[in-house]
């Protein structure tokens, strides 16, 4: 019995001493880091460069990052005062912007067009230089080439979701439109397939990011059937004035009106002297 009251008053003692919380604490965290590393696959740097291309593309994607990208965003993608850090936006936010023609830039200004392909773009290159980004913290991967075929997407649906989404910048048809402090929505004539559902998942620039948890993959292509659709569309009320609105129809619709109506007026007067 004092052999026993002596071990229990030992072991009270030691839970009261001021260290054992930060004990509990450390064999805690010691637990559950241990079980997550256990539960964890590895590799996982590996995968996410597979899932945007071959694992071999990252070392050859890393020498095109150093001799491209580098003097903007960092030796090691982490970003400076001139762009934003590279890790962890993933494969398909590289191959949207350098595909495009938007990387690299020209001039830091409100909007980074699209434009002409540097001499050293490819689809060999843009697939390295998006593993080497990919691998560094991983992000949206490139889709594949089902989850944009507009063949497989519902155009009526699409619309449904075009208009309830991006009217509001890109207008009806995916003509464009101005935005505030100099940057506009691009028009989306020019834009593949791929690019299109590249730009939902990464939110380039001022556009919103539409994860799958707003827009499913499903209906991404959906809309890219109805974007892609509308291309081909006829205007059958004569002149489409390039589809980029009301306003635009309007003015054109005023212009033309009231000149005709002022050539009407004046040789309605000259008629009339001539005949007086």
């Amino acid at each position: 019995m004092i052999g026993t009251g002596i071990s229990v008053n030992s072991i009270t003692a030691k839970r009261r001493h001021p260290l054992a919380r930060f004990a509990v604490v450390a064999l805690a965290l010691g637990i559950l880091g241990g079980g997550y590393a256990l539960t964890t696959p590895t590799g996982g740097t590996a995968d996410a460069a597979v899932a945007s291309g071959r694992a071999d593309d990252v070392s050859e994607g890393r020498n095109l990052f150093v001799a491209h990208c580098a003097s903007c965003h960092g030796w090691n993608a982490e970003g400076t005062a001139k762009a934003p850090t590279l890790v962890g936006v993933g494969a398909a936010a590289v191959d949207f912007q350098v595909s495009s023609g938007r990387m690299p830039a020209a001039d830091a200004g409100a909007q980074v067009p699209r434009k002409p392909l540097a001499p050293w773009v490819t689809p060999a290159t843009t697939a390295q230089l998006a593993a080497y980004i990919q691998s560094l913290g991983g992000g949206p991967t490139v889709p594949s080439k089902e989850q944009v075929n507009p063949a497989m997407g519902d155009a009526a649906k699409g619309g449904e979701l075009f208009r309830a989404n991006c009217i509001q910048c890109h207008n009806f048809v995916g003509a464009g439109g101005a935005l505030t402090y100099g940057k506009y929505a691009p028009s989306l004539n020019e834009a593949t397939d791929a690019q299109i559902y590249e730009a939902m998942v990464t939110g380039p620039q001022a556009m919103p990011v539409f994860n799958d948890a707003t827009i499913t993959p499903d209906e991404k292509r959906d809309m890219i059937a109805y974007i892609t659709g509308v291309r081909s569309q006829v205007d059958p009320g004569g002149s489409g004035l390039g589809r980029i609105g009301p306003v635009t129809e309007g003015l054109v619709g005023w212009i033309v009106g009231l000149s005709l109506l002022i050539l009407a007026a004046i040789w309605i007067t000259a008629k009339k002297r001539q005949t007086s």
